[in-house]
């Protein structure tokens, strides 16, 4: 727990984002966790009763999840080497405070039909309220859109400041890929 401005706020909880969307991955549906660090959506996933395929490139992080009911994880660098998953499909793709874009196409791949894209990370103009201050790794107004467009059905986007679990500027987006929606 951490107190900000009086306020106790716990940076292991599931974002309010992941957890508004997650009833659109199917019950027991197999989920990717990508750059999970310690796995707060992983646990969180798993406890709603989906299989996780948890990966990060972070071992020591990874390795709170050991054992975990519902998880199987993965040290991988998902940047400076091949993309692990190549054949395998998942109802769902989470990404959270993360941005590789070399990265967006594979994620897309990795969609079965029908699975959900939920990614959350910052955008530019979060440079004001602290890190990440690099634009490489701030989202460019709309990006996620762009990424999508033509290829998923968006249902849900956000460009916006949030004051918790600290203050961001944020990119958010819930999608389908194509049949299947539900």
């Amino acid at each position: 727990m951490v107190m900000r401005d009086g306020v106790q706020q716990d940076f292991d909880l599931p974002s309010a984002w992941v957890q508004r969307w997650a009833a659109r991955i199917p019950a027991g549906g197999r989920v990717l966790d990508v750059a999970c660090g310690g796995g707060r959506h992983a646990r969180y996933l798993a406890g709603l009763g989906h299989q996780v395929e948890a990966v990060d490139r972070d071992a020591e992080a990874l390795g709170g999840l050991a054992g975990a009911a519902g998880i199987h994880t993965r040290v991988a660098d998902l940047e400076g080497a091949a993309w692990p998953y190549a054949d395998e499909h998942f109802d769902a793709v989470v990404v959270t405070n993360y941005l590789h874009r070399p990265l967006f196409a594979s994620l897309l791949a990795a969609l079965a039909p029908g699975g959900v894209l939920i990614y959350e990370t910052f955008a530019l103009g979060n440079e004001r309220y602290g890190r990440p201050r690099n634009p490489d790794f701030l989202l460019q107004p709309g990006e996620l859109l762009k990424v999508a467009h033509g290829r998923l059905e968006v249902i849900a986007y956000e460009n916006l400041a949030v004051e918790a679990p600290r203050p961001a500027l944020l990119q958010r987006m819930c999608a389908l890929n194509g049949a299947g929606r539900r």
